[in-house]
């Protein structure tokens, strides 16, 4: 496409969009004010805004303009960074998973109402990129870009998930009236320059994935995908029809046997649209086998569930998850494929179990490819898969210590600590490191030498042993609680109590069972011997080396315990159908995902014992997430997670061919 010399360019048209942020910003600031405010089930969510909408506007601006910036400079703003290690995982637990779905419902709204203008826009930010078929990221200015902008504003309002959640829908319309003004300028700017007839048609034929993917809100479509064995019994009608009516058939008629019914079903199959051709070649060469088998095999026709489509659709689908051709993976699949045929095209009658062992072999080396995917994820695996057990770990530690310090000289305030937040430091560092790991085994023995540190030297030796140990005590336990981020001034009051306990057994007293809290020297009052050492040991303690207390923990990467099943969910029989969809999740399996404001197709690579963790696997390989089976179910919930193969190969086949029987009736 020719674009004129004089015609608008990515930077004009982002430099438009920059101008108009002051007005689009103040737009979705008043307007959704007057929608939470003039509503009285908004009541909640109203309290929550009016004390975000001081700071709304600078904290939507400094969100959006960074995005504009990196779209007028070419770059994808909304590009997924690599990951900085590849033994560390982010988790999607269901808080980020619900901003997900406030995100896509934003997109959608975003959609619905500019839907012209983003089909003119997107045909010409592909046309400049010399791109035959426009996809949405194809498109700098796409609709997730103010949606991500409000997410981030809305991240600062005091609320919980859900009440952000709420407010996020509340704002969209709001947001899509706004950006619809913008988008209609910018096509007001390819109209005065003549290129909307330009690109009205340019790469009008969109992917079926990619139409698939905008239909968020026709997600849950009610009609029910025509069966098999519904359509072998139309085709039964329509054969009987003319006896029974003393008609003729048309001189084409639309079925007339079972064998010309499987190869106009077959027929089907091979020009669907989405198979790539490899795998088109590939599957041209088993209808010979399957022709074979339905000349024996008379529930082909009639079950869904035979192995034979099933293995047509597993192949389909997992082709369809590599957007290239030449991909070395699907590649390596193809060749594994070629030798499969190959033995049931040489069978001379072959049978449904052979067709049975074939999808086994197909499904194990898919699983195979799939878990060598989550090797580079190890580490993170491994502590994930150990995150289950911490509940048990943490009850079983508590119950050991608890007889443990029975008779120990401790305070109240001590014996709490460590049955309580030392307890949790263990468990953190059997999680992160292994249940017999070096620094897990570190923190129990940190105890017995603790408790050690109460008894009273016997010995001048003794007592000397006891100083030089005590910097190094006191070290560990600073590292153990930065670990697990405790408060600092839990921390520092325990640690307190603590040297106070020391300071007694420095001057020859015993520990007590309760700490004697310090008395202040008055003004000009001198201090006694026992004084004097305590503020001298207070002096001390302040001067020790703190990195631990002031280093940054990041737990992010830390998975916390899921929900069970997912919240307002009443109805019996969509509890019964989301299990059921969660029970076929297995490893190998591809899905289209709404992950981090855009869709990605991604490959279950890992799945924990007690299926409560999903490692899903990009197409790139570096594009890794973990997520909670409780972010699953929120995304399903929303029509935001769906797997290849859930409109399969076959039945898109069967839905095409009744249409064309019911055309032709």
């Amino acid at each position: 496409m020719n674009i004129m010399p004089n015609a608008p360019t990515l930077q004009s048209l982002v430099d438009e969009v920059v101008a108009r942020v002051p007005a689009l910003s103040l737009a979705v600031l008043n307007e959704t004010h007057d929608e939470l405010k003039d509503k009285p089930q908004y009541h909640q969510l109203f309290a929550g805004w009016l004390r975000e909408r001081p700071r709304f506007i600078g904290d939507f601006e400094s969100s959006l303009r960074p995005l504009l910036a990196a779209a007028r400079e070419g770059k994808d703003p909304l590009q997924r960074s690599a990951p900085v290690r590849l033994d560390t995982l982010s988790l999607v637990d269901e808080k980020q998973a619900l901003q997900d779905v406030a995100i896509a419902h934003v997109v959608s709204v975003i959609e619905d109402r500019s839907k012209p203008e983003l089909h003119q826009l997107g045909n010409f930010f592909a046309a400049l990129r010399g791109i035959a078929r426009p996809l949405k990221n194809d498109n700098p200015l796409r609709p997730a870009l103010f949606a991500q902008a409000l997410n981030r504003a809305m991240q600062g309002v005091d609320m919980d998930p859900e009440g952000r959640y709420a407010l996020m829908r509340v704002a969209a319309q709001p947001l899509a009236n706004a950006v619809h003004t913008i988008y209609g300028a910018l096509c007001q700017q390819l109209r005065e320059a003549d290129l909307i007839n330009m690109v009205a048609s340019h790469g009008a034929g969109i992917k079926a994935s990619e139409q698939r993917q905008r239909q968020f809100a026709n997600t849950h479509a009610t009609a029910l995908p025509t069966s098999l064995d519904s359509l072998a019994r139309r085709v039964d009608e329509l054969n009987s029809r003319p006896q029974r009516l003393g008609m003729r058939l048309p001189t084409q008629p639309p079925a007339a046997s079972g064998g010309d019914l499987l190869s106009r079903l077959y027929g089907q199959i091979l020009a669907d649209p989405n198979l790539l051709p490899m795998v088109k070649q590939l599957l041209a060469r088993l209808q010979v086998a399957v022709a074979r088998l339905a000349q024996t095999d008379g529930s082909l026709l009639r079950r869904a569930d035979h192995p034979t489509w099933q293995l047509l659709n597993r192949v389909s689908a997992h082709g369809q998850a590599f957007e290239n051709p030449n991909d070395e993976r699907l590649r390596e699949f193809l060749s594994f494929m070629d030798a499969q045929v190959q033995q049931l095209v040489a069978a001379p009658v072959p049978t449904a179990l052979q067709f049975q062992q074939t999808l086994n072999a197909v499904d194990q080396q898919i699983r195979q490819h799939a878990s060598q995917r989550s090797e580079r994820s190890a580490v993170a695996l491994a502590a994930l898969e150990r995150e289950q057990q911490r509940g048990d770990w943490l009850k079983l530690l508590r119950e050991q210590l608890k007889e443990q310090l029975a008779d120990a000289p401790l305070t109240a305030s001590l014996r709490k600590f460590l049955l309580s937040t030392w307890v949790e430091v263990i468990v953190q560092a059997m999680v992160l490191h292994g249940r017999d790991a070096p620094e897990a085994l570190a923190y129990i023995g940190l105890v017995d030498e603790l408790l050690d540190s109460l008894q009273l030297p016997a010995t001048e030796a003794q007592r000397d042993q006891f100083r030089s140990r005590l910097p190094g005590l006191v070290s560990r336990m600073e590292q153990g609680m930065a670990s697990i981020a405790m408060d600092a001034s839990k921390r520092q009051a325990i640690m307190t109590e603590l040297m106070q306990q020391h300071g007694r057994i420095l001057r020859g007293l015993p520990a007590l069972a309760e700490a004697t809290p310090s008395r202040p020297a008055k003004a000009g009052q001198e201090l006694s011997p026992e004084e004097l050492l305590q503020q001298l040991l207070t002096e001390r303690e302040s001067q020790l080396p703190s990195h631990w207390a002031h280093s940054q923990v990041d737990r992010g990467h830390l998975p916390t315990v899921p929900v069970s099943l997912y919240a307002g969910q009443d109805e019996d029989k969509a509890r019964v159908a989301l299990e059921a969809w969660m029970d076929q999740l297995q490893i190998g399996n591809w899905y289209h995902l709404f992950l981090q404001s855009q869709w990605m197709t991604a490959q279950i690579a890992w799945i924990s014992e007690s299926r409560q963790f999903f490692l899903f696997v990009g197409q790139d390989a570096d594009e890794r997430h973990s997520l909670t089976r409780g972010a699953i179910e929120q995304l399903l919930a929303n029509g935001l997670i769906t797997a290849l193969e859930e409109e399969s190969l076959v039945q898109r086949a069967v839905t095409t061919l009744m249409q064309d029987l019911d055309a032709h009736s």
